[in-house]
């Protein structure tokens, strides 16, 4: 049975911890759930107080403030994280900006969460890094988002895994498929291009099953080889934001500077082989991620499509009626599902978000290291900049005989 939620009187007496947030569009909304329905559902041993939200447009900020339950809304993220009363940085800005506001949180003194990728380059991931172990000798904890390792399904398979249930890894296959931009006249947001991104469907998508497949195979990528094409090059200048996403002006159009599409095959440290597949023209597909992981003594699947399923297969089982079983992860003794539901009663995307909270709040109360650290956010960087250089190298093709 689920345990009994906390009440309102004993999350009032439980010490706060105060969150300031940069960024308020779609991952700000997605951490604003998590934050302000953490301590609705587990017993925390401190209080989420969701204290200012950031973003440059006051007008749009304070309409986000109030939608998703901020006590104050800012314009200034350097202000933001100057005040004495916010304990934790929450960053959910673009790429570009990651490395600046984090590294100014933590010597201001505070917690940082940060959204994946960790940073744009390979060398603003390492200061960042730097000052995050600098400042746990403070006290200071930083996590960087990769919010997938928080589906109870993938929690199950990573616990699957270190007890041995699939034996000695010998492959990993992980895709990550959107189709947003099958349309040609699709607007040149900041997401497609390199001076905000970084990267594209690479650090977008390639970032979080990268992230997945180390954290589910416990052990690090080695060495990539890869593919990466971007389809269309030119797209329509976007209008004025307050005329939404979509919107389209006259201005003519700008370049693309990320991938549209990123192919590479990687090998573990241990000498397992890995296959990944990054992309948002893959028409018809929204969000679609899976993973599948296969071991001497059996394979694992997971499938963000029904994302409270574990496909399992335990190859030590006699032939004649052996075979993938599903796995319905809701029960109470499966990662996470102690305060949620009856067995049988799925969770969706948002819940990785409270998972996410949840986590970083026991961490912070217990002062130890969380997970993922900025030092793993900065390893996924070097396996992304390790994808591009592969993929420059690789730019030109042998010819194939008749």
């Amino acid at each position: 049975m689920a345990q009994p939620q906390a009440s309102e009187g004993d999350r009032a007496g439980k010490p706060p911890l105060r969150v300031g947030m940069v960024g308020y569009a779609f991952m700000g909304a997605a951490h604003s759930q998590g934050w302000r329905t953490a301590g609705h559902v587990f017993d925390l041993p401190l209080r989420p107080e969701l204290a200012v939200i950031c973003g440059r447009d006051a007008d749009a900020v304070r309409a986000a403030a109030d939608r998703h339950g901020w006590a104050e809304a800012e314009t200034d993220w350097r202000a933001l994280v100057e005040r004495e009363d916010i304990d934790l940085v929450d960053i959910c800005t673009p790429g570009d900006r990651h490395a600046e506001i984090a590294l100014a949180a933590l010597a201001a003194g505070k917690h940082v969460l940060c959204e994946k990728p960790l940073a744009n380059t390979v060398a603003e991931a390492e200061a960042m890094a730097r000052a995050a172990e600098e400042a746990s000798a403070r006290g200071q904890l930083a996590m960087v988002g990769f919010n997938y390792r928080r589906v109870p399904a993938t929690a199950l398979a990573r616990r699957m895994v270190a007890e041995g249930r699939i034996g000695t890894l010998r492959h990993v296959r992980a895709a990550y498929l959107q189709d947003w931009l099958v349309d040609p006249g699709f607007p040149l947001t900041w997401r497609l291009r390199r001076e905000h991104a970084g990267s594209g469907s690479l650090g977008d998508l390639g970032a979080h099953i990268v992230d997945l497949a180390q954290y589910l195979a416990g052990e690090q990528l080695a060495g990539v080889s890869a593919l990466t094409e971007t389809f269309v090059r030119e797209r329509p200048l976007p209008s004025a934001p307050s005329s939404g996403p979509a919107a389209v002006s006259a201005a003519g159009t700008g370049q693309v500077t990320v991938d549209d599409a990123a192919l590479f095959t990687g090998r573990f440290a241990s000498g397992a082989l890995a296959a990944f597949e990054a992309t948002r023209y893959a028409t018809g597909r929204k969000n679609a991620l899976r993973i599948e992981l296969n071991g001497e003594r059996g394979s694992l699947a997971f499938d963000l499509e029904r994302l409270n399923e574990l496909e399992f297969h335990d190859g030590t089982e006699p032939g004649i009626h052996a075979g993938f079983r599903r796995i319905l992860v809701t029960e109470p003794d499966h990662p996470y599902l102690e305060a949620w539901w009856p067995p049988g009663h799925g969770l969706g995307y948002e819940h990785t978000f409270v998972h996410q909270a949840r986590d970083l709040v026991h961490a912070v109360a217990e002062g130890r290291a969380p997970e993922p650290s900025f030092a793993d956010g900065l390893q996924v960087q070097r396996v992304l900049a390790a994808v591009e250089e592969s993929a420059e190298k690789n730019s030109v093709y042998t010819p194939i005989a008749a």
